[in-house]
């Protein structure tokens, strides 16, 4: 969990050797990379965050643990953990719906966690597959396309060769990064970083990061009341290419 037995070395004498990537892993060095603790919360989160900006989707997700999560059995109040499929079970659509997610990504969290409770679908079978056969799993499942498989990969596997090339914060980010005129589509991205390979999901979350830190959110004491009218990132792209706003999702 976490990412915490990572070993970094390897990955900032890479860095040391790319005068562009120093400053950055420099400026957050000891930055471990995040993964969940399961596949299934990898796979819920990156559901959950489609077509949404980070605060937004972070929101829903809190909402979801604060309503079905388990809350620990000496507390009597306080944070819940994150559901498991089990925490599912006898949850209707418009459960889901009435904390503010869509039809599509409800029925979607339904129906995973519904296959595995059923053990038709093991997810954490996967971390014995390599990418490309993980990936082509992972699209077969209900509501997930690439941006939400390679998500699932990088924070739920732990592959960091993983730069999500449909993210278009991450995409935008790496183009002022590196200093292009022109946007950057998935297959540009993915030459783009070619040459910090095995680690560019490494220096996706640096990206990430460095967006965090400008938005003012690292070490801010009014980080945790905020809301959507506080903070934005780059909304995210859906499955079907469509974008909303987060004052559009929120007001639907």
């Amino acid at each position: 969990m976490l990412g915490v037995h990572t070993d970094l070395n390897p990955f900032y004498r890479l860095a040391t050797s790319d005068p562009r990537l120093r400053p950055l892993v420099d400026e957050f060095r000891g930055l471990k990379p995040p993964q969940f603790p399961t596949v299934f919360e990898a796979l819920a989160n990156g559901i959950a965050c489609q077509q949404l900006s980070l605060l937004v989707g972070i929101l829903l997700l809190s909402r979801l643990a604060q309503q079905i999560g388990v809350l620990a059995a000496s507390a009597k109040d306080g944070p819940h953990a994150f559901p498991n499929p089990t925490n599912f079970s006898g949850v209707r659509e418009q459960s889901l719906k009435s904390l503010g997610f869509s039809a599509s990504k409800s029925r979607a969290l339904l129906e995973l966690s519904s296959a595995i409770r059923d053990r038709r679908l093991n997810l954490e079978s996967f971390v014995k597959l390599d990418n490309q056969a993980a990936l082509e799993r992972l699209v077969k499942l209900k509501g997930v396309g690439r941006w939400t498989a390679e998500y699932v990969l990088l924070r739920g596997l732990g592959r960091l060769d993983i730069f999500p090339g449909d993210d278009v914060g991450a995409r935008k980010k790496l183009a002022q990064f590196l200093r292009k005129k022109q946007p950057l589509d998935y297959d540009a991205v993915r030459r783009a970083v070619r040459g910090w390979q095995p680690y560019a999901g490494l220096v996706y979350f640096h990206l990430l990061l460095a967006r965090i830190e400008k938005a003012g959110w690292i070490r801010s004491p009014d980080a945790q009341h905020a809301t959507s009218q506080d903070f934005r990132l780059a909304p995210r792209r859906t499955e079907s290419e469509t974008l909303v706003t987060d004052e559009e999702y929120l007001a639907s």
